[in-house]
């Protein structure tokens, strides 16, 4: 054994399974290697492991290899500790996790977790790694990014902790003399001795209002007009990110942030295993109105396609009382251009300097995701003639240049025509073989619906006629064109899933009881009247517990079938009613804003506020 410390990505030596250790000695990194934070992201196929070459990334890729499971993604090795759940990669099932704190009464085991406070030799991140073997006085662990050198030949471990048992409660001691071990988790229904799961402080789950000093900072065109995504935000909106005051933006605690990131990760999850569900079961999947002729093209696309959704945003609603999903937009969701670039430009002007922006790595995830994806390599935007619509193309675009993908942007869908054997092209005779569309798959089902009232075998896909004119059903169900997001996100985007979700996970921390029909307990709690294909806010009746009615949408949804969920008011905070909103990129968190509005519900004109994140002491002063 050398204690020789070897470049940065050198295999050191193997675990049990085989899995391999690679040193992380950042000092030692070849830009010309990893010129990126793309670069730095590992991936086995479609399933991301985590950032070469840390602890993080070893133990989801040892779980991963040897039992088929991964946890889900954290920002902190340490925050692993708060997770409760288990996700098997074969069939989306949840497996139960459970927390052992060092010191208790239940033994470590072979194959579990150990995890590190924040602190010592780990400031700021924590430890993970993974216990390999209990033997009767020590336990052996396997790990990286703690030593650089290779193991010695044979060798299946990194280092081996002290195990003392006193008075039936068990101890693990570390090399360290500066770092504190959180625990042990293991893969079990059994919570004998195990930790709950953590709550934040309500003190932190509130969301504060500040101002900046007005200098008359956005009193000129602050955006750049001569930059494309800038041109056609202003186009859409002026130079302004909300009507009100230019000068307001809002904070949220670092530990709300935290569980933000925690509860995006695992509802993302809890969506795909109810989809899964769903596409198991006829019965489940007619109450989403999806035409029957569909649906073998929908297990299709799950089954083939369930690792390529690129983006989503989750609808929060976070005060004192906890944290509640709404809804998840897995399908052409919004709002990324404004978090992801134009309020770093707003930050920018103001002067604003304080706290962290939520949305800083939103285009670098969203390039990642493009990277790790199977879509060719070029690809066709599909928008409508929408101003809003626009820029969020745009912004799309710049993600998939920076992926290093060729893209055009079409409007509408004139320019699509078919050529002499019936392949479909665009103005330039290029084939359209890739699509990201901005279009929701709803719109696509409704021309489906108007098509399919006769007796056919397959959907009516025209193919090449010269006087037929290319639609929208043509482009997105032709099997011979990728689309992103894919098929199957028409299913956790329909609020049909709620009442799936509930009776999946009833009592949820992170979930509002919804239902198919409603019943006495909602009816004296109060309720939300949804849509179940509804977008942008279309439709919503709140219904409180004394049969008022709060609040009342109108739209283009009010023939829908509707799902019914129990009432929960958005917070007011500086006269607005202010929602929290994540976003899911490759099925991880990417980044949050924040949406208000002086109505209850939040709607496709309500306003987008600057957000920010402030460490816990400085949110609470």
């Amino acid at each position: 054994m050398t204690n020789q410390n070897e470049p940065f990505g050198t295999l050191l030596g193997f675990a049990p399974g085989g899995v391999a250790i690679y040193s992380s000695d950042y000092t030692t990194t070849n830009k010309d290697d990893y010129p990126d934070d793309a670069s730095f992201r590992s991936y086995i196929g479609h399933e991301y492991m985590g950032y070469k070459w840390q602890c993080v990334e070893f133990a989801r890729r040892f779980l991963y290899l040897n039992y088929g499971v991964v946890f889900t993604d954290v920002g902190m090795a340490y925050e692993i500790f708060s997770l409760r759940i288990l996700r098997h990669v074969v069939d989306e099932s949840l497996l139960p996790l459970q927390a052992f704190a060092n010191g208790c009464k239940r033994a470590p085991t072979s194959g579990a977790l150990l995890i590190w406070q924040e602190g010592g030799i780990f400031k700021r991140t924590g430890h993970v790694a993974i216990i390999t073997e209990v033997l009767a006085d020590k336990v052996r662990i396997v790990e990286q990014n703690v030593t650089h050198h290779r193991l010695p030949a044979g060798q299946q471990w990194t280092r081996e902790l002290a195990l003392v048992c006193r008075n039936g409660e068990y101890h693990l001691q570390d090399t360290f003399d500066d770092t504190t071990i959180l625990g042990w988790m293991i893969q079990t229904s059994d919570t004998t001795y195990s930790l709950t799961q953590p709550e934040t402080a309500p003190e932190y789950r509130t969301i504060h209002s500040a101002r900046l000093d007005d200098t008359g900072q956005f009193n000129g065109k602050w955006l750049n007009e001569a930059d494309p995504l800038e041109h056609a935000y202003v186009l859409a909106n002026g130079h302004t990110v909300n009507h009100d005051d230019p000068y307001q933006y809002f904070t949220i605690s670092e530990s709300a942030h935290q569980e933000l990131i925690r509860a995006t990760n695992e509802l993302h999850l809890m969506y795909l295993h109810a989809t899964d569900k769903v596409l198991k079961d006829d019965k489940l999947l007619r109450n989403f109105n999806v035409p029957e002729i569909l649906w073998p093209r929908l297990r299709l696309s799950w089954q083939k396609r369930r690792y390529q959704m690129i983006t989503g945003r989750l609808d929060f609603c976070m005060d004192e009382r906890g944290l509640k999903v709404y809804e998840y937009n897995a399908d052409s969701a919004s709002c990324h251009t404004e978090t992801g670039a134009i309020l770093q430009k707003w930050a920018k002007q103001g002067g604003l300097t304080i706290g962290d922006d939520p949305g800083e790595d939103l285009l670098n995830a969203l390039a990642d995701s493009w990277k790790h994806s199977d879509a060719k390599s070029f690809v066709h935007i599909m928008q409508d003639n929408d101003n809003e619509e626009n820029y969020h193309a745009l912004f799309m675009q710049k993600a998939l240049s920076q992926a290093g993908f060729e893209s055009k942007i079409l409007h509408g869908l004139d320019e699509l025509h078919w050529d002499k054997h019936g392949r479909l092209v665009d103005g330039d005779n290029r084939q359209v073989e890739c699509v990201w569309k901005t279009w929701a798959w709803e719109t696509v089902l409704e021309q489906l619906r108007a098509e399919s009232e006769s007796q056919i075998s397959a959907p009516p896909i025209r193919t090449g006629h010269p006087e037929n004119h290319v639609r929208l059903i043509d482009v997105l169900l032709r099997p011979e064109i990728n689309v992103f997001e894919p098929l199957w996100t028409v299913i956790p985007s329909n609020k049909a899933i709620l009442p799936v979700l509930w009776s999946l996970f009833p009592n949820h921390r992170y979930l509002l009881e919804s239902t198919f029909e409603l019943n006495d307990h909602l009816i004296q709690q109060g309720y939300a009247i949804k849509p179940i294909a509804g977008r942008c806010g279309n439709n919503i009746e709140l219904v409180s517990h004394n049969e008022q009615v709060l609040d009342k949408t109108s739209g283009r949804f009010a023939r829908q079938e509707n799902i019914y969920q129990q009432l929960w008011c958005l917070p007011k905070v500086a006269n607005r009613h202010v929602q929290i909103c994540t976003f899911t990129v490759g099925g991880h968190y990417g980044g949050a804003c924040l949406r208000s509005d002086t109505s209850l519900v939040i709607k496709g004109e309500s306003d987008m506020e600057p957000l920010r994140i402030l460490a816990d002491e400085d949110f609470v002063k």
